[in-house]
């Protein structure tokens, strides 16, 4: 399937699915399934899985613009299908034939849906320094998982989750992590309450208990300690281009309610069109401004990493800070030109006020990229905090 194919599908998928529904999930901070079921039936599920192991075969720069396109119409759904496009991406990255079996074939016939399960509670947004704690079991040489972890978006409704733990050799150094992927019938899953949050509303976004789970050592992904390595080779990459995409669809979804309301608003008193107003054109001129320049820099950054470039981190990093800083202040001034028809209740802005909000502090936040890039210039540990 080619990409151009790849973006028609997910704008069909948006417009005919997401649209529909996406007021509805909001309210009722119901998970998105009609739009993943039709993610899954178009094969866009299969999006970030190698061809050689049935899948699409794409990368940075596919999953940001399907991100983009379905944040136009829904966030949620766009954010849900992101995780588990991060999520497929990493079991692909080292996948045994075991795992191939297991999880990638089904996942790229569209049979399967997982997620991440990364951030705890106390380590904010640390994300890579997990306490989840991973040991052998002597007896039956199956791996014991145990500890809590907290926003699992599609928690509950994923088929597995890629879940960070502290490694599982006794000797390892400190900061020696690993990476296991849990299937969601395992024994020992607890999922706490349902995700209630201002906007997002609909993805799910849960705590997860696990006391003493036990899964195959099959399960470990790559070798013991190999977390770190996916977090900046597989995880940072595709979480930030799946945030960014989605964002940047909502900036420009707010940017197109701005223009549409301004274009058909009159003044009673003198007939005469808002869009006539100098000022106004000259507010919208500088949204426009802003959505294309946030574009260019994460379709750049996203080429730049598929491309494998060695300077592809800076621009990876800024490019989900910069999308934060334009979608939310392109949210806020579409709903000022908007008036009092984007300020209602229940209207589109109003949803993607409450939704962009979170684009600042999904891990890793806004204060955190600008840091990273800097250190990455500088040629200093990314991680030396």
């Amino acid at each position: 399937m080619d990409l151009d194919t790849v973006i028609a599908r997910a704008h069909s998928v948006a417009r005919e699915t997401l649209q529909p529904e996406a007021r509805s999930i909001d309210e009722e901070g119901r998970w998105p399934e009609a739009g993943i079921r039709a993610l899954q039936e178009t094969g866009l599920t299969a999006l970030t899985i190698p061809e050689h192991q049935g899948g699409l075969g794409y990368g940075l720069l596919a999953l940001a613009k399907v991100c983009e396109a379905l944040g136009r119409e829904c966030a949620t759904t766009s954010i849900c299908f992101g995780m588990h496009a991060v999520g497929a991406a990493v079991i692909a990255a080292k996948a045994t034939p075991f795992q191939r079996t297991q999880f990638l074939t089904s996942i790229a016939e569209g049979k399967h849906i997982t997620s991440l399960a990364l951030s705890e509670p106390g380590t904010g947004t640390h994300f890579y320094y997990p306490q989840t704690t991973l040991s052998l079991n002597g007896k039956s040489g199956l791996l014991l998982l145990s500890g809590t972890k907290c926003f699992v978006t599609n928690g509950g409704y994923a088929n597995s989750y890629v879940v960070s733990t502290v490694s599982a050799d006794p000797s390892a150094p400190p900061g020696h992590f690993s990476c296991v992927v849990l299937p969601a019938e395992t024994k020992g899953m607890a999922w706490g309450p349902a995700w209630s949050g201002m906007g997002m509303r609909g993805n799910s976004s849960r705590s997860l208990e696990l006391q003493d789970v036990q899964i195959p050592g099959e399960n470990l992904l790559g070798n013991e300690g190999d977390q770190i390595w996916y977090v900046f080779n597989v995880i940072t990459p595709y979480f930030l281009m799946a945030m960014a995409g989605t964002y940047l669809g909502v900036a420009g979804a707010a940017l197109d309610e701005a223009r549409n309301n301004v274009k058909e608003r009159r003044h009673a008193h003198s007939g005469t069109l808002l869009s006539g107003n100098h000022v106004i054109q000259h507010r919208l001129g500088t949204l426009w401004a802003n959505v294309e320049r946030a574009r260019a820099l994460v379709y750049y950054a996203a080429s730049k990493g598929d491309a494998g470039d060695s300077d592809a981190l800076p621009g990876l990093f800024s490019a989900k800070a910069d999308v934060a800083t334009c979608a939310v202040d392109v949210v806020g001034q579409a709903m000022t030109l908007s008036g009092g028809r984007g300020y209602r209740d229940g209207s589109k802005l109003h949803r993607m006020l409450r939704d962009v909000q979170a684009s600042h502090i999904m891990a890793p936040t806004t204060d955190t990229l600008r840091s990273w890039t800097g250190r990455a210039l500088l040629g200093l540990p990314i991680l030396s905090d």
